[in-house]
């Protein structure tokens, strides 16, 4: 039998296995449990109905998080323009000077951008950032001419979410300090990105299970309701 923790075991006992929240009540009850030292991240998980090996089912995109996800975003931008990409926030910016930085080891960031134009020449890195998902990339909205506008909306909580190959959806919505509201209305923004990113081809209950969790404790399971409009 699995051993935990006496937090753990603290968590668990008021997570009440197999109960289903609502949305608030789920973050109520996510909130009141035993606190870790440090700030926990916060995330929504999903399990969906649709078939992941069909490419015409694919669901991913991208939500504005609207009091950000608590995390210090490190941008990198490939741009001729390095100036205006700096001082929109990026930790670095430049062409072929980034590429061989980059070639040379170093991935010491969380996001890339591109421009349009650059692309045809950051391709050439597709095997080194493709694997560890840093690759730009239109469909994430990292390939664009308007760095400047992605970089910020990157540094305020825009964050992108992917189907896995097993159907489910995972990303952090804020940290366990945000508190509930807050949390709350990370949540239903996310929601709401994830109903829209729907495959236009599938019928039927899109979302069959769903759950928050905190990076320390058990999972709370949320109730039908909170996929009604799914």
């Amino acid at each position: 039998m699995k051993k935990y923790g006496k937090r753990y075991r603290a968590a668990l006992e008021k997570a009440e296995a197999g109960k289903r929240y609502d949305l608030k009540s789920a973050f109520a009850t996510l909130l009141s449990l035993p606190a870790t030292k440090f700030d926990e991240t916060v995330e929504l998980a999903l399990h969906l109905a649709v078939d992941p090996k069909q490419s015409d089912q694919m669901v991913r995109g991208r939500v504005q998080l609207p009091n950000g996800n608590g995390k210090d975003v490190r941008v990198v931008a490939f741009t001729k323009d390095p100036q205006a990409a700096l001082k929109a926030g990026a930790c670095e910016a430049g062409l072929s000077d980034l590429m061989e930085k980059i070639k040379g080891g170093w991935l010491d960031f969380d996001v890339a951008v591109s421009t349009t134009e650059a692309m045809k020449d950051v391709k050439t890195l597709a095997r080194l950032l493709g694997p560890k998902g840093l690759m730009p990339s239109p469909k994430a909205g990292t390939v664009t001419d308007d760095l400047a506008a992605c970089i910020t909306e990157l540094k305020k909580g825009r964050v992108e979410f992917k189907m896995d190959k097993a159907a489910n959806v995972q990303l952090g919505i804020g940290k366990r300090s945000f508190g509930l509201e807050k949390l709350l209305a990370n949540a239903t923004a996310a929601l709401e990105a994830i109903r829209q990113a729907r495959p236009s081809v599938f019928r039927g209950k899109f979302v069959l299970n769903g759950a928050i969790s905190s990076t320390m404790s058990p999972g709370l399971l949320l109730d039908a309701s909170v996929f009604a409009k799914f």
